[in-house]
């Protein structure tokens, strides 16, 4: 399969702040400002993580972050990272931990896990008037991922028999570039999780249509390095789960995400044990 690698030097105008190749500015969301500091990387990706009208750091991740870390005492700072580099940040102690949307499936041992604390649909979703109606009717066509995604990782591998060969694979640095690349033409479907095909069809009064056979459900996580011995990794998951048990997550998601429950069920989903 030929394989387009696109390396995109300006961030998209639908960003509402620039993202950082690095580990950069931060911006504080809650607690006392004498409270030890989580540094917490992630990039724009509604509704998980994004800024609001006032240039806050808001969404799902970022209420589950600041309730979960509050409760541990301690404060947390979200960090605009470039998600390519978030293996690298995370290992050399930039950031403490890396908490946007991320699938646990297939990268247990990349990282220490807390979660999983949501479950999420991989799903494929092209425009109203598209032809393309299975995963099969993707065969020689072009998709749009943001690349070190787990949709990339899953049409690049194909280790699955419903993934077809398409005609190329388009990576793209940012998430709102692929459903760019999607309305303009450039792709005919883009793969993402469900809830972010969803927010911005929602943002931009966008007209895709979602195929009904997901690629994947996935448990979300929070990922810790293998090397980090403090013992936050594992408090994290034990917070996450009461979280979930007195309703708490519940609450936080159904602000954000219709029939919040379905996000809830994790139990069956793959762990980091």
């Amino acid at each position: 399969m030929k394989i387009r690698k696109i390396l995109v030097a300006v961030i998209s105008l639908f960003m509402a702040a620039a993202l950082l190749t690095g580990c950069g500015t931060a911006s504080s969301t809650s607690g006392a400002s004498d409270l030890p500091v989580i540094k917490l990387g992630s990039d724009s990706y509604p509704p998980y993580n994004y800024l609001d009208e006032d240039g806050n750091p808001t969404g799902i991740d970022v209420e589950l972050a600041t309730e979960a870390f509050a409760r541990m005492g301690y404060r947390v700072e979200i960090v605009q990272i470039d998600w390519e580099k978030k293996k690298e940040l995370v290992e050399s102690g930039a950031i403490d931990c890396i908490m946007g949307c991320f699938s646990m499936e297939g990268r247990l041992d990349d990282y220490q896990w807390a979660g999983p604390y949501i479950a999420s649909r991989q799903v494929v979703a092209v425009n109203e008037s598209s032809d393309i109606y299975t995963l099969q009717d993707l065969a020689g066509k072009n998709l749009a991922v943001q690349s070190t995604t787990k949709p990339e990782g899953i049409f690049l591998k194909r280790t699955d028999e419903r993934i077809p060969k398409l005609g190329n694979l388009i990576s793209l640095g940012h998430r709102e570039l692929i459903f760019t690349f999607l309305e303009k033409g450039y792709a005919d479907a883009v793969a993402a999780h469900e809830e972010s095909v969803v927010q911005y069809m929602k943002d931009y009064d966008a007209k895709f249509r979602i195929l009904e056979d997901p690629l994947m459900t996935v448990g979300i996580g929070v990922a810790f390095a293998n090397n980090d011995d403090r013992g936050l990794c594992q408090e994290l998951d034990r917070t996450l789960e009461e979280m979930r048990q007195d309703g708490t997550s519940l609450k936080i998601i159904g602000k954000y995400l219709d029939e919040p429950e379905k996000y809830l069920e994790v139990d069956t989903l793959e762990k980091d044990n």
